[in-house]
This record gives C-alpha cells, structure tokens and sequence, in this order.
C-alpha cells in the first residue's frame, strides 16, 4: 500500500469527556492557521467534532461511513470548514451500522487507511483523527490508518489506570496491524492549577511516562467549553482565552515533534 505523504494523527482515549474532539478541533485549527492544509476525520457516531465546526446534521449528505463503506473518496466526503485550510470529513449515526456492514470483511480493520492511502488526500499536510470513546471497529481503523496517536489525559484520579490500558491496546495494534504506530504525546486536559489533585497527576504522568508528555497543559475554560455551541473553535471565538492560547502553544509542540520524527526517519 503507498505511504501517504502527510501526517495522519489519531486523537485517542477510550474514556468519554476528556476532550477528544475539543482537542481534534483546536488542534486542527492552530494547524491551519499556520499554514498546513488540514483534514479532520470525524469517527464518533455523536459528530460532535462535525458539530463544533458549525456543519449542520443535514447538510451531510455523505459522511465517513461513506468512506469506510468504498462508496465515496475523500474528496467527495471531505467539507470545508468556517476555518480556512480546514476541512471536515463529517459523520452521522449511520457510523453505528459500520461493524454489521465490513465486520466480517478480511480488509475491515484497514478501510480507513485504503482511503486516506488515495492521491485525493495527499493534498493534506496533517490529518487528525476524532475517535469515539471506546474500542470498537472504527476505533481500530483509526489507529490501523494513523502513524501516531496523540492521547488526551484527563487531570484527575484515575487517569493512569486507564493510561496504561490505552498503551497496551497501541502496543496490541502495533504488533498486529500497524508496525508504523507510535505515540505522538500525551496532552494533559482539564487541569485546574487550583486543584492539588491535579497537580498531582501531572507530576505523575510526567514521572511515570517522561517526554511522551507535552509541556503544555489545556487548563478548564469556560470558553472553550462555550465554543462548540456556536459551531466555531475556541480559537476563532475567543482567540485570546488561556484555553485557546494553550491549543496554539500545543500545535507548535506537535509540529516540533513531527519535524524531530521526519529528521529521525
């Protein structure tokens, strides 16, 4: 299979609210901002990431079952965004019927990477991947497809137990379907610098897992909670919230370590 010339990161945790799409989107839209033409991959049946980028249910005509069906390519998919360089590939609950579709497909584990594999999606320079928070079907196309997977952490009491789950199933996926994975980093969110507990996290994370860990912290903002109801991101509605300016600071940390990956490579 041809390698794609672009980076295609997936957002993964397999816990809900710990800012999975929040992280795709802003993410995404520091990326754009500075120039690199971006694609966010919207896997969740909720399409919150679709959603927060103000694309209306019913204006998505084809969606990424679409995509991991074969029906329909990339481009065909892919919508633009209210943020220039960024496009949506949207989804809808039709994603819920995916694994009675391909389940029993010898290639089904692979959909995702055959279609982002295509010359139509070599225009993109990153792809990011929104998960759902589980480990299902599409979850394991998301990380067969990508060459590194980004993990939002919560700040809270059991973020290392269910860590370590999340890097034994990597460890899995990478002995069986894709050699290529490694980890991008882990992304601290939520952190309240008011909370001991928090800062007790962070000191463990950081203990236990090193320079896989960000320097930068996503702290709780009201703002960026606020964004996604306005169908924008954080960074177009209130540019200047902590909360957007940590996402700014994060994509220079990602764009660092994929230019330390290719020099390595």
């Amino acid at each position: 299979m041809n390698k794609p010339k672009h980076r295609i990161i997936t957002i993964a945790n397999q816990k809900g609210g710990v800012g999975k799409t929040t992280t795709a989107i802003n993410l995404a839209t520091a990326l754009a901002a500075i120039g690199e033409n971006v694609l966010i991959v919207d896997l969740d049946p909720q399409g919150n990431a679709s959603t927060g980028l103000g694309i209306d249910r019913k204006s998505r005509l084809l969606s990424t079952y679409d995509l991991l069906i074969g029906d329909h390519g990339v481009t065909e998919v892919a919508m633009p965004t209210v943020v220039p360089n960024l496009a949506i590939a949207p989804s809808t609950m039709d994603l819920l019927g995916v694994e009675m579709e391909i389940g029993q497909q010898p290639d089904r584990v692979y959909r995702l990477r055959q279609a982002l594999s295509s010359p139509e999606a070599a225009k993109f320079d990153y792809i990011l991947i929104d998960c759902p928070p589980s480990f299902n079907l599409l979850t394991m196309n998301a990380l067969a497809a990508a060459q590194s997977v980004l993990v939002p952490l919560q700040c809270e009491f059991f973020a290392l137990e269910g860590l370590s789950q999340l890097l034994e199933t990597v460890d899995q996926v990478r002995r069986s379907v894709n050699p290529e994975l490694d980890i991008q980093g882990i992304v601290l969110t939520m952190f309240d610098s008011r909370n001991n507990l928090a800062q007790q996290v962070v000191s463990d994370v950081r203990e236990h897992l090193g320079e896989k860990v960000y320097h930068t912290l996503i702290p709780r903002n009201v703002r960026v909670s606020e964004a996604p109801s306005y169908g924008k991101p954080a960074i177009l509605y209130d540019l200047k919230c902590a909360g957007s300016q940590a996402y700014l600071q994060l994509a220079s940390e990602v764009i660092q370590r994929e230019r330390q990956h290719s020099r390595a490579a």
